[in-house]
């Protein structure tokens, strides 16, 4: 269905962390609004829901949130399905981190080299794509990692990628309509993640500060019970709680 020209529209692709499993791919979220289609952070087995939505030449841009392979190795196989199509569509611009995709981009060495167009920028920085007004942030996390808050016509989006732990995300994520926030374990973070990884308890609780309207957890890690991460989330946050997960849909006036 077309999305309305006055709504921002989020569609869950994967939703899991670490690797994909039988129910649920990694992390991949597309943003839709006026007709533009911007796909963030083609994790493991996103592309193939991608492609039960929309055709590979029907996504306008990417944005990666850091290099970790859970949030970018399907890029390739969408750049492949765009190469190898009978009508090869435009270089698709791609937006990332300096040198968070090298490892994915040299897959295919030259054959995809002129299927993509890297735009690579730098924490704090400030730019649009396509309809959306972006403003990132560096979030901690065992790589260089950004959170970014999309916003269009008033409506804003803050998602975290992996650094969920980082308490700027109540700055990143002020007055959201959405908070997307990495939530990899329910409440006890392992030690040695600590910081570096979050957990719903910690979701809720920046979520109820940056007064956002709705909180979606997402990065489970396989095996975590999506319920007992929402009941987590549901001690420090009293507004709308969902967890990501395949087809998983938000639309947001």
């Amino acid at each position: 269905m077309p999305v309305a020209s006055a709504v921002m529209r989020m569609t869950v692709l994967g939703g899991g962390g670490a690797w994909p499993t039988p129910e649920r791919g990694c992390s991949g979220y597309l943003v839709e609004h006026a007709g533009f289609r911007l796909l963030i952070d083609p994790g493991y087995a996103t592309v193939p829901r991608l492609l039960g939505i929309v055709p590979a030449h029907g996504i306008d841009a990417v944005f990666v949130s850091h290099g970790h392979p859970d949030h970018c190795a399907d890029l390739n196989p969408l750049l492949r399905a765009r190469h190898l199509s009978d009508d090869p569509p435009p270089a698709l611009p791609v937006f990332a981190l300096a040198g968070a995709l090298d490892a994915v981009l040299a897959l295919d060495g030259q054959m995809l080299s002129k299927d993509y167009d890297l735009h690579e920028f730098a924490a704090g920085d400030r730019f649009a794509i396509g309809p959306f007004d972006l403003v990132t942030r560096s979030l901690r996390h065992f790589l260089p990692n950004v959170g970014v808050r999309l916003s269009v016509d008033g409506v804003a989006l803050a998602y975290t990628g992996d650094g969920g732990a980082d308490p700027d995300i109540v700055t990143l994520a002020a007055g959201v309509a959405l908070l997307l926030a990495e939530a990899t374990f329910p409440e006890q973070v392992p030690e040695d993640s600590r910081g570096l990884l979050g957990s719903a308890g910690q979701a809720g609780e920046h979520a109820a500060a940056a007064q956002a309207d709705h909180l979606m957890l997402t990065h489970l890690w396989p095996g975590i019970d999506s319920d007992a991460a929402a009941r987590a989330a549901r001690r420090t946050f009293d507004g709308p709680i969902s967890v990501a997960f395949p087809g998983l849909q938000i639309d947001l006036p």
